[in-house]
Formats: C-alpha cells, structure tokens, sequence
C-alpha cells in the first residue's frame, strides 16, 4: 500500500501440553515454547509495529511463589527488544548457576518465562495513547488465580462509551483510556461474580475451605458463560485471546466473523494466531491442520490441557474483512496468494479498454511490495488473454492458409505484455522518515526508479493494492514515474474506491482523508451544490439525537450523483502535481465492487468502500466522522 494506514493487531497464544523436561528431551530447549511465541510473534510482525507485549503463566506453582508475568515495549523494533531482553537475563541465570538447562525444572522455578502458557500481541494503536501502559497484554491482578485475568486483542468496539457506562453503574471508576481497558474489566466483573457464587457455594453448601475451595472454584469455572455475560454487549469486530490464573485459557472471536482467527491442537500444543500462515510455519503445519475459530465461537483450554469449542454468541451473516485479503494479512497464505492474483486479472479488461488493447506500446509494473502478488496475476491473465487471441489468430487463418513468417511476425509476435521493475521501495529511508515526521520533503524519496526502462512513446501501467488518502501518489509515486518521461501513467488500484471510515480496526476514521471524498467534495462545490454538503451534516445532525439502531448512511449523497469513473477523474486532477519535466496523461482506475465480490465471495466486509455496515456502532462512526468534518474537528469518529 503506498498510503501507510494503521493495520489489524496481531495475536499469539501458545499452549504447552506437556512438561517443560518433555521438550528439553526432544527439541533440546525447555524453552520451546517461548521461542516458538516469538517466531509466531515475527512472522506476523505486518500486523503491528507500534509495540509489543508478551505473558506467561506457569500451572502449579505452589503458593507463595508468583506464577504469572508480563513484559512490553513501546521502544523500535520492541518484539526483538523483549525477547533479547528477556534471553539476557535467562543466559545471566545460567551463567549464576541459578539456572541448568538440562534439568527443566531449574528453568521453571527460576526464569520468569520458563512456563507452560504464553500470550503474545503486536500492537498497532487505533485507540488510547502511545505509552507503554497502552499496550496488550492488559492484566488485572488479585491474590485469587480464579480473579488473575491476562488479555491481549485485535478490535475496536464502536459502543465503548455505553460500555464503560456500564462499569459505572455497578460503581466502577474506568479510565477512559482505551477499549482493551473496558473490555478486560467487562470480563473481569463477569468473572469476579462467577468466583464469589462459587466461593459461597462451596464454602456454605458444600463445606469447603481454604485450598480446598480454591480447587473446586477452579474445576467449575464456567469460561463460557462469563464470555457470553461479558460480550452480549459488545459491537465491533473482536478477536480475543486471554488467560486466568488458573491455568485456563481462551480465544474468542466477533459474531459477524470481522476479524480473522485460527487455531491448530496436536499432542504437544495448542496454538492460536491471527492468521494461519505463520501457524503453518511455525510448527510446520499443513493448511488442513489449521482451524478457522469461527464467528461467535471461543476455544477454552482448560488447565488440564483440553480444548472445548463453545457458541458464544448467536453469529449474523458473516462480513470478514475484506481489506485482510487485499493487504493486511500475509500474502503466503495459499487463499490469500490466490485471491490477490484474481485481484490482478480481474482489472483486465479495465486495462485494456484504457489503453485501447495496445500492449506493444504498454509497460507493466507494480508500486512495491504489498502489490506484487496482484501484479503476477495481472501479467499472468494478459498472457492467457493474449495466447488465447493468437490461438484465434492461427485458427482463423490456417482455414484459409497463408501462415507464412509475415503473418507471425505482424500477427502473432507482437502486442505482447512488456514488463519491468520500474519502482524500487527504499525502506531504510522510508523508516527514517517515518521517525522525521516534519521532514515532508524526504517522502517524494521513497520510491526509486529503473531509468531507461520506459520509451517516450508507452504507456506506464503501476498496479498498487489501494488508494486510501493519495498522499503518497501526489508527493512521490507520480513525481518519481513521471520521470522516466512515458506518454501516459495509469495507476491501477485493486482495491475500490476507499469512501468510509472503518470503526473496527484499521485507523481510516477521518472522511476528509479519503481521497474520494474529497474528490466527490470538490465535484459538488464545482457545480455549485455545496447545499447538499450541509444538507447532510443536518441529517447527520438529526440522527444524532435518535437511538443508534435507528442510524442510516446519510454520507452516500455526497457519492450519489457521480459515477465511480467522475470520481477517480477528479482524483486524477487532485493528485496529479504540478510538474515542469513531464506533462503526459495521468489515469487511476480502481477495482470495481462487483470484481471484489467475485473474487472474495467469502469476505464481504466491504464497508469502507460500500457504506454498509455490519453493526448499528458503524452508521454511529460514519455519522460523526461527517459531522466532524463539516464542524471542522479533529480526532476519530468513535
């Protein structure tokens, strides 16, 4: 994506089934585990780079002894920080002779992460601050291991002011800092009830006390019922992983299937991620193996290490994201490499009409890197395309003879795919800017160029996977391609035209930085008809005042009166900069929402390009974030 947005968290958890000394003899590390959290933890490191945090429980320690721990980091490169750190001091203890790797036992009792459970989490933030305190893992402590209560997620919830409303009313005091603090203490509440009625049950009925009670409390922990307590309220898109000082775990996913979440159990692991591909990775799995948790479902592992799949809540009609598939989840999942190639071929015959089906005088390139999946399969569908053309070509005239060498050479030689590299991503600098946000000037650096790859005389054709705010395309992408002098620069998008905020992750709350609505913004003031603009922000203004299950999308007169190919027009003109050394035709075509459907029939969450929101909490977004930006405010829309 040549716009940088906030991207979906990323999520780990790993369950040990078996006795740390079992994976010393095996893989001779006691520490199995925990390296394999990191490498689950790096291999899906695209899902945020704001911080990191890990947890670790260890089952059966004996009171007096502390058993659960945390770590994070807000610092560069945090997840190699913590666990470097972390190494450090356990090389430290080895070398003390505190700790004898041979005997795991030694690692147990004296290295805070030699344990049997870990939770990990990669943050990017789309709510609360940047500090340390604002990263996952979130950790509610208490002398109870039934009341521990360690979470780590990858959501947003629209409705968090109703839910921290909530908290009030039982006589909590939140801190209005960010959902995973409502969330967690939600779940806390839930479970603080559930240990109480035990407590008295087995104290007053049943006659037990001291470690006795404790016990049973932790046998006849219902999980699933405090999860179904706790989220019965919940709008948003949520996957969830936690663990409670009893030595039970969980990973519980949203009801309309938004976020993505998978699992795999063998004899000696239970392991859940955000996405399969580095699950397979990582314990060399094949895609089989992996499970899908599925909307509305939670997989509890209790503390004797069995895994029970539970509804949590009733699911609705499944809207996953589609932008995980576009960009945010690695492309070496086998779905999600297939998918971004047909993302390719499907802008085909938009293509071909742009460039009058002229490929001899066309270059085919990419905006590098998320692009490049898309790309082959563009240059594979151009190939198959034309192969079948001369195929025709051949047929036809072998019914009439007249093959010969200039019937090749001017039929069936030319008008081929012509590709290069063109574009060359500096990530070094690209990072230094990303540290030297007032260096603006840097940014049209990013990019580098193959000089000499493109004729005066062609067509520059660079596929990108979307367009968001167009930030980049007008102080880099186009600047930089643009020297290479070609007659004409197509930007071609796989994804549709970005119109509407998302409130259920990616950090796209903000209208005004779309670059479609600007467009559309700028088409209604050119033919003066910015009553329309403020008619909106008073319908807007009215639903305000009614119940959020009464909210619609008032925001989609603003598209209403244009056609997709008005808008990418307009953009074409906004985007376009005002350059002495180039004056050649610039063109953005984006994918179209039918070829999106097609391609990904199977993840319908299509609400930033389409308006239609799964949740009451997603008209409540969109109606604020237009009124924010008619009022001129800043800051996100829920």
């Amino acid at each position: 994506m040549s716009d940088p947005i906030r991207h979906e968290c990323g999520i780990a958890l790993v369950r040990l089934k078996k006795p740390l000394s079992y994976y010393q003899e095996k893989y001779d590390s006691p520490l199995w585990g925990f390296y394999q959290l990191f490498l689950l933890m790096e291999k899906q490191h695209n899902r945020g780079q704001d911080g990191a945090g890990v947890g670790a429980l260890k089952l059966n320690v004996p009171p007096g002894k502390p058993y659960i721990f945390r770590k994070r980091s807000i610092q560069p490169n945090s997840l190699n920080l913590i666990f470097n750190s972390l190494i450090d001091a356990y090389k430290a203890k080895v070398e003390r002779g505190d700790i004898h790797p041979e005997f795991a036992a030694t690692v147990k009792e004296n290295f805070d992460f030699g344990a049997e459970i870990y939770l990990g989490h990669l943050r990017y933030g789309t709510s609360g601050g940047y500090s340390e305190s604002s990263c996952h893992p979130y950790f509610r402590r208490n002398n109870w291991p039934t009341r521990n209560l360690m979470v780590a997620g990858n959501f947003n919830m629209t409705n968090t002011p109703e839910l921290n409303e909530r908290l009030i009313d039982r006589g909590q005091h939140p801190i209005f800092d960010t959902d995973t603090q409502t969330i967690l203490e939600e779940i806390g509440y839930h479970l603080d009830e559930e240990h109480r009625r035990l407590y008295h049950v087995n104290r007053d009925v049943n006659g037990l006390s001291g470690m006795d009670n404790a016990q049973a409390i932790s046998e006849k922990l219902d999980i699933a019922e405090i999860l179904r307590k706790s989220s019965r309220e919940w709008d948003g898109g949520y996957s969830i992983a936690g663990m409670i000082g009893t030595g039970d775990c969980f990973a519980l996913r949203d009801p309309w299937g938004i976020r993505p979440f998978h699992f795999f159990e063998d004899d000696e692991v239970i392991a859940v991620a955000s996405e399969r591909a580095p699950l397979m990775t990582v314990f060399a799995k094949q895609a089989d193996d992996i499970q899908e948790i599925e909307p509305g479902e939670a997989v509890i592992i209790r503390n004797n290490g069995q895994a029970h799949r539970h509804r949590i809540r009733d699911p609705f009609d499944r809207v996953s994201c589609s932008f995980e598939r576009i960009y945010f989840s690695r492309g070496n999942d086998v779905e999600i490499y297939r998918e971004r190639k047909a993302l390719g071929r499907a802008l085909i015959d938009q293509i071909m009409e742009a460039i009058d089906d002229d490929l001899e005088n066309s270059i085919f390139s990419f905006i590098p890197n998320t692009a490049e999946m898309a790309y082959y399969g563009l240059i594979d569908g151009l190939h198959k395309r034309r192969r079948h053309e001369v195929k025709k070509e051949i047929l036809k005239k072998s019914r009439i003879g007249g093959i010969n060498e200039s019937f090749l050479d001017k039929v069936i030689m030319r008008n081929w795919p012509r590709t290069e590299k063109v574009a060359i991503k500096d990530i070094k600098l690209r990072t230094f800017i990303s540290q030297e946000k007032d260096r603006a000037d840097l940014a049209s650096h990013v990019y580098d160029i193959a000089h000499g790859s493109v004729g005066p005389s062609d067509t520059l054709i660079c596929l990108d996977d979307s367009i968001v705010r167009g930030t980049t395309l007008r102080k880099s992408i186009v600047k930089i391609l643009a020297r290479l002098q070609p007659k004409e620069i197509i930007i071609v998008s796989t994804a549709p035209q970005i119109r509407y905020p998302d409130c259920y992750g990616i950090d796209m709350s903000r209208l005004e930085k779309f670059i479609a609505f600007e467009a559309a913004i700028s088409l209604l003031k050119d033919q003066d008809r910015e009553g329309l603009i403020r008619q909106v922000y008073l319908e807007c203004l009215n639903q305000a005042e009614k119940p959020i299950e009464l909210m619609t999308n008032r925001v989609k007169q603003i598209y209403g009166s244009f056609s997709d190919e008005e808008i990418s027009a307009k953009i074409c003109e906004m985007v376009r900069p005002d350059l002495a050394y180039w004056d050649g035709k610039l063109t953005i075509i984006y994918q179209t929402i039918e070829n999106l459907r097609r391609v990904l029939p199977n993840h319908r969450g299509d609400w930033y390009f389409t308006g239609k929101y799964p949740t009451h909490g997603g008209y409540r977004a969109l109606n604020t974030a237009y009124i924010n930006y008619y009022e001129e405010r800043l800051g996100r829309s829920y």
